[in-house]
């Protein structure tokens, strides 16, 4: 029988760059892949750039570019990071293809025959400037529940509410801080609680438990009806026979898997149907926590209605953490893929992420103590520096060439080898932290062995003894080699070359090296620096703040040009008490005010840091612009101005109203 492996990860967005976060998933997929194809199986890895929707076609407006020219860009991007990150595809392609649009139609068209399809009237936040409909994200206002002011429209990041975008107060479009009206549309559902049944089978087979008791509680009721429309203007692919109405982005994305696999098909003449309807095929998707429900309910529904297999097995990870907390742009941890390539070598994080990553769905953590001790003690000090101490010596004193393992030496490797079925076990399980303890264990092994026998000692006088040592130390050092090579696929090239031997398979565990003549040694890895991740945190950081700042700090150029009398009537300026006032660390000009404006209080970030300690500034009085449309930054959003004269820095002085003065009056 000839068994086909087809694996996924869940598509990058185009809307952004790559990150350390995203890697938790591409790699552990690539470990995966990687050790499949070592196994000799017919394994493919599929992935895509998802290109579609508002966010999308928003950009490339600002821009002044096309969506089609954005996402190229980023599709280009994206595969250079992923390259260089030496995660290897089979094919990679975009959800904005003729293979996607044509895969989509089908699978529309099999809902509609199969009478799963109802049209009803949805009322949605709209902006009438812009003539469209808003998605959640899009809509900000005051949360609901704790009037925390600014959230988006689908839930409060200070109180963790969930709701819709018009039960907000005072809710406006994000884009422009418009007023948005509510309007009627007429939109295209997905009935899915005729699947449910099959569902609650099919999630109890194909889903880790964790996840499968999550489910349970949905599939315990019946199944909302699921929108996969939206409105024009929209980025995306048009619904056969419903003209201005678009996929939703969530219903071509997973079918961009599909599309992938098609195009790799057309490339290699083998056919879709051979990976995504036979019985000799297993699907295998790996996923974040984050996008469980689409792919375990909705994805799985889609498939079964149109006559395609369904996922053997949906993985599902955790996210990222670093240094115990969540990745932060202000402490510049979330760093992104170009910026850790322009500092540290891939493999070290490889590596590290080998260590880490099991089958469960919780959090990992990159910790950058843990990090450098895992790296220069682990993969540098006692695995790479086998090779280094091993075939230096026979390169500089035996003419590199490699003898027979001696009785001893064969023992040390048995004790290696006995150990390989469990490491298979354990990458098969996804449990890749499991296997690089016992790589460690192996090569703790051979280190005493190698210290034991002295051989820089012995070969002063027995040079085939010493010839007998290091064949030994250098087989040990290829199995290792062997079960990192998912793992560190460039690194074990480097091995490769110097034993002079073609790609590994996993059955070259099974013999030995002997009599041959080995490769000048290259150095195959360096110690990793304490100043090179400062480094790139430091740029993470920089970044950053530069962008903010300039934002959102107030500037004064006395050059202005003149206005007339009724521009400066349009401001309404108004006296304020600062009720608090806070340093934001990340920024060097910036601080955080509460004031009260006798009517309302409101958070206004001004840049006067320079000028004043927080303390000196609380009970304050002073003027803001209050009519001023507020500003969303990476330090909150500013809904203000304090107004001060002065060249700037420590030279600059808050305006301030004369005793008597009360909060909210108005000055004329």
């Amino acid at each position: 029988m000839n068994e086909r492996i087809l694996v996924t990860s869940a598509l990058p967005y185009a809307n952004g760059e790559i990150h350390i976060g995203h890697l938790v998933e591409y790699l552990q997929t690539d470990f995966w892949v990687r050790f499949q194809k070592m196994q000799g199986r017919n394994c493919r890895y599929f992935c895509a750039d998802d290109t579609h929707g508002t966010p999308i076609m928003i950009r490339a407006q600002q821009e002044g570019i096309t969506p089609e020219s954005l996402i190229e860009r980023s599709r280009k991007n994206h595969m250079r990071d992923f390259s260089d990150f030496e995660i290897e595809f089979d094919h990679y392609g975009s959800t904005n293809s003729e293979e996607n649009r044509e895969l989509c139609c089908e699978i529309y068209k099999s809902m509609e025959a199969n009478q799963l399809i109802e049209t009803r009237t949805v009322s949605q936040a709209y902006c009438e400037s812009l003539s469209m409909f808003l998605p959640d994200r899009f809509v900000k206002g005051e949360c609901p529940k704790c009037h925390a002011k600014n959230q988006y429209g689908d839930a409060c990041d200070s109180c963790g509410a969930t709701y819709a975008p018009l039960d907000m107060i005072d809710p406006v479009c994000s884009i422009n801080n418009e007023k948005i009206v509510l309007k009627d549309s007429e939109h295209i559902f997905f009935k899915l609680d005729p699947f449910r049944p099959f569902l609650k089978e099919w999630v109890r087979k194909h889903t880790p438990n964790e996840v499968a008791n999550k489910l349970d509680e949905w599939l315990a009721q019946v199944l909302r009806d699921w929108d996969i429309s939206r409105e024009s203007p929209y980025f995306g692919f048009e619904i056969p026979g419903r003209p201005g109405k678009y996929f939703y982005v969530w219903v071509d994305a997973p079918v961009g898997y599909m599309a992938s696999t098609q195009a790799w098909c057309k490339l290699h003449g083998e056919k879709l149907e051979d990976w995504w309807k036979s019985e000799q095929t297993k699907i295998y998707h790996f996923i974040g926590k984050d996008i469980v429900y689409f792919h375990t309910l909705f994805w799985p529904a889609m498939l079964k209605n149109a006559g395609y297999r369904t996922p053997e097995q949906v993985f599902v990870h955790g996210f990222l953490r670093v240094n115990g907390e969540k990745m932060s742009k202000s402490k510049g941890t979330f760093i992104k893929v170009r910026t850790y390539l322009d500092h540290l070598d891939p493999m070290y994080l490889r590596f590290y992420y080998g260590c880490k990553l099991n089958s469960s769905i919780e959090d990992i953590d990159l910790n950058f103590e843990d990090f450098l001790q895992r790296v220069n003690s682990d993969l540098i000090g006692k695995i790479t520096n086998l090779a280094s101490r091993g075939a230096q010596m026979l390169g500089k004193k035996l003419d590199g060439k490699m003898g027979v393992v001696p009785e001893e030496g064969l023992s040390l490797l048995a004790r290696a080898r006995v150990k390989f079925p469990e490491i298979a076990a354990h990458y098969e399980a996804r449990d890749f932290n499991r296997v690089m303890q016992l790589i460690r264990s192996i090569a703790e092994d051979a280190n005493r062995y190698f210290d034991e026998k002295e051989p820089w000692n012995l070969v002063k006088n027995d040079e085939e003894g010493t010839r007998a040592v290091l064949t030994t130390i250098l087989n040990v050092f290829r199995l290792l080699a062997i079960a990192l090579k998912p793992i560190l696929p460039e690194y074990v090239k480097k091995v490769e070359e110097l034993l002079g031997e073609k790609s590994y398979l996993w059955s070259d565990t099974e013999r030995n090296l002997e009599n041959i003549t080995i490769q000048p040694f290259a150095h195959l890895a360096k110690r990793v620096e304490q100043v090179q991740i400062e480094a790139m945190v430091a740029a993470s950081v920089e970044t950053q703040v530069v962008v903010e700042e300039k934002e959102a700090a107030e500037t004064y150029d006395p050059l202005e040009p003149e206005i007339e009398i009724d521009a400066l009537l349009k401001s309404d300026l108004r006296i304020a008490k600062i009720l608090s006032a806070e340093s934001i660390p990340e920024a060097s000009k910036l601080l955080r005010l509460k004031v009260d404006l006798g009517f309302e209080t409101r958070e206004i970030i001004a840049g006067i840091k320079q000028a004043y300690q927080p303390e000196a500034l609380i009970g304050r009085l002073t003027v803001v612009v209050a009519n001023l449309k507020p500003r969303k930054m990476k330090f909150g959003t500013s809904q203000g101005m304090v107004l001060a004269v002065g060249p700037g820095g420590k030279e600059l002085f808050l305006l301030s109203p004369d005793a008597g003065a009360k909060p909210g009056q108005r000055l004329q």
